[in-house]
């Protein structure tokens, strides 16, 4: 297929004709037609597609056949509206995709300006007043615009997210949904999205309107043009791999990934002390140092090129030769992205992983998430001793866990074990000869003594005859209710008092069921504890100078029993008193008057003699 069976115009036929490229990619075959349509769009495919160009150049046909722009704006007419909105995570992808829309759409006469931040907003106001047809943003410097009033977005009629699940990764999804929140909500939306996280999904279907979904890969998988390989290398010896893989003239270009910004810095350095022209991009750069850094990559004045993660999203480098990662990325979709950067649109690429001991873990996850074993190369001189983690079994080739069933012999109810006998214990082996009995070394068990006189017999209950009840006393309580209650009210009594003083059955069981726990013995011990007599507990001795019993005590009684017992609290609190007592501060007039020293200088007057000395005074 062509670009001219996609009933692209003429002016964009022209244009992609002179940027040299004949025919379009498998996303942008099943994106174009659905987005002249009019139809909302969903795409997920991996890096390296050329999925800028697959919603820029139906973008420029719809602005420019359906939604023209006023005759004459921006130049003394009309000023032009903000008709077409694109989203992206970061300032190097902006920049790109407006020099996509600039090549594209050279021959129509539509504006796209970028805007974004880490530079001065004086220029980008300056154009916004001047009008532009295509807006390409960061999200942070679009809401900053938008809140001080340089960014109308009511005649927006295309809004485009690029890079939603970076957009997340780096924090920026909040920012997203206020922008979400202020365009109309009458527009066509293109959604694109490498990978496809639960958070991306739901916000997808909650702007999109019934979209047509493009997958032309299952999300995160690499290049199949892309050669891989990984060197397992110590910490400290990867400077010098990296140095004697560049000496290699074959490696035209290289970009290196590392995983801080500090480390970029470092292995930049080390790079130009070895001879090899190199800088360094990350977040801590001003945009005019990143932007130069990366245009005298592209140029080919510097031979490498030290990033993080920034740079691992949508940055198009042509004739980008070998990426390697200096540092494995600790989240694995990072992996997909860093190595997309060569093997673009069809064309081949190497990829080189640096691996260290505490990085196996990393790797382990990085080929899970591909789907496929990286090669090892060996033929280095750094080469560590570490083994490659195997790759990890689809979940249809794995073991069966144990289960209910599948465990250790399943469990008493088990089907398998139903019916079947367990095998029998094998015996413990007997020692050959003869064995000969040895003497038990515990002394002999005496008998159990005898039970003590008169609980011989345990008490017999007869449960198979009933008591006897007098019918004519049981027809009389019911006939007489109160005098019903009086009896049990006396009953009760009865029982709590024998309770009390320990009288009553109840106690005589329990003193058998003691006796027999205890064993008997002929004579009474010396130390046994005599027994309690039967019959009530004594008074409790009256306190002296009490009432009698009976009395009600007065008052007088009542302050002599409370003095007395209270009198060594209220002795111990005096004397705490009078040893914390805090001694009244003398008077003013009662202070010591400490006499002045006659040294000289200090009198102010007199015959001191101060800083002008001779004695004088200071006159009046």
């Amino acid at each position: 297929m062509l670009f001219n069976d996609l009933s692209l115009i003429e002016p964009l036929l022209r244009a992609l004709e002179a940027e040299g490229y004949e025919r379009p990619t498998p996303i942008q075959q099943q994106a174009i037609p659905p987005v002249l349509e009019g139809r909302d769009l969903l795409g997920c495919a991996q890096t390296g597609t050329g999925k800028t160009a697959a919603f820029a150049l139906p973008m420029l046909q719809l602005l420019h056949t359906k939604f023209p722009s006023p005759v004459g704006g921006g130049q003394g007419g009309v000023r032009r509206p903000i008709r077409a909105l694109i989203l992206t995570p970061t300032r190097e992808l902006a920049l790109q995709i407006s020099e996509s829309f600039s090549a594209y759409g050279k021959n129509l006469q539509l504006r796209n300006m970028v805007v974004f931040g880490g530079v001065g907003q004086t220029p980008q106001t300056d154009a916004l007043r001047r009008g532009t047809d295509i807006l390409v943003a960061t999200p942070g410097r679009l809401l900053d615009l938008m809140n001080q009033g340089f960014v109308d977005l009511r005649s927006l009629s295309i809004f485009v997210l690029d890079e939603a699940d970076r957009m997340l990764d780096m924090g920026f999804i909040h920012d997203v949904r206020k922008v979400i929140a202020k365009i109309p909500t009458k527009r066509q939306t293109l959604f694109f999205s490498a990978t496809m996280p639960p958070e991306i999904a739901n916000l997808a279907d909650s702007i999109l309107d019934n979209p047509v979904k493009v997958a032309v890969a299952p999300p995160a998988t690499t290049a199949e043009l892309v050669e891989q390989k990984v060197f397992f290398v110590n910490k400290h010896d990867k400077k010098n791999l990296l140095i004697h893989l560049l000496e290699d003239p074959n490696i035209k270009s290289a970009l290196i990934f590392t995983r801080t910004k500090h480390g970029a810095n470092r292995v930049a350095g080390d790079l130009t002390k070895a001879g090899i022209r190199a800088e360094a991009i990350h977040g801590n750069k001003s945009q005019t140092a990143r932007v130069a850094a990366l245009n005298n990559f592209k140029n080919g004045r510097n031979r490498a090129l030290v990033a993080t993660d920034i740079a691992a999203r949508g940055i198009d480098i042509d004739a980008l030769s070998h990426v390697i990662n200096f540092e494995l990325p600790n989240i694995p979709e990072s992996y997909v992205h860093r190595i997309g950067r060569t093997g673009r649109a069809g064309a081949s690429g190497i990829a080189f992983s640096f691996c260290e001991g505490e990085e196996l873990p990393y790797l382990k996850d990085i080929q899970k998430l591909i789907g496929q074993q990286i090669p090892v190369d060996t033929e280095h001189p750094y080469v560590a001793e570490l083994t490659s983690p195997p790759l990890p079994q689809p979940r249809s080739q794995q073991k069966p866990q144990r289960g209910r069933d599948n465990g250790r012999g399943g469990g008493r109810n088990s089907s398998s074990n139903r019916g079947e006998a367990r095998p029998a214990r094998a015996e413990r082996p007997q020692p050959a000869g003869d064995v000969i009995p040895m003497p038990d070394s515990r002394a002999p068990r005496e008998p159990r003594p005898a039970r003590r006189e008169g609980n011989d017999q345990p008490r017999e209950r007869n449960n198979d005859q009933p008591r006897e009840r007098n019918n004519d006393q049981q027809r009389e309580r019911s006939n007489n209710p109160r005098e019903r209650n009086d009896q049990q009210r006396e009953r009760s009594n009865s029982q709590s008092r024998e309770r009390s003083t320990g009288n009553g059955p109840d106690r005589d069981r329990r003193d058998d069921r003691r006796d027999d726990r205890r064993p008997a013995f002929s004579a009474v011990r010396p130390d046994a504890r005599p027994r309690r007599e039967e019959g009530p507990r004594p008074e409790q001795r009256r306190p002296q100078n009490s009432p009698a019993t009976g009395e009600k005590p007065s008052k007088q009684d009542i302050a002599n029993e409370m003095r007395r017992r209270f009198s060594s609290i209220l002795e111990v609190s005096s004397i705490e008193k009078q040893d914390f007592k805090r001694k009244p501060k003398p008077r003013f007039d009662e202070r010591p008057v400490e006499p002045k020293s006659d040294k000289p200088g200090n009198t102010r007057g007199g015959n001191g003699g101060g800083r002008n000395g001779g004695g004088r005074g200071r006159g009046r």
